[in-house]
């Protein structure tokens, strides 16, 4: 009965220590998550403008419309380059 007490414990806190160490790595993933959003939305405003430069509008709203049919309205054109 010792080695199973023994045992049911070392087991116990295994999992304690596994559960511990997943709820640090999930945070940790959020604030991550949070930083690099931040960080990013002044990258936003450069592809916005840099969008309007490179179509003209006849062929942004084409290819909205073209995204819009083909996912089924759950799409979102978020930029466009033009290939060379």
């Amino acid at each position: 009965m010792d080695n199973l007490g023994t045992g049911l414990l070392l087991m116990i806190v295994g999992m304690i220590t596994v559960f511990t160490i997943l709820l640090v790595v999930i945070n940790l993933g959020k604030l991550l998550i949070c930083m690099v959003n931040t960080f990013a939305r002044h990258e936003e405003h450069a592809q916005v403008s840099l969008q309007r430069a490179i179509a003209d509008n006849d062929s942004v709203v084409a290819i909205k419309a073209a995204v819009k049919i083909l996912t089924a309205g759950k799409g979102k054109v978020v930029k466009i380059e033009k290939l060379s």
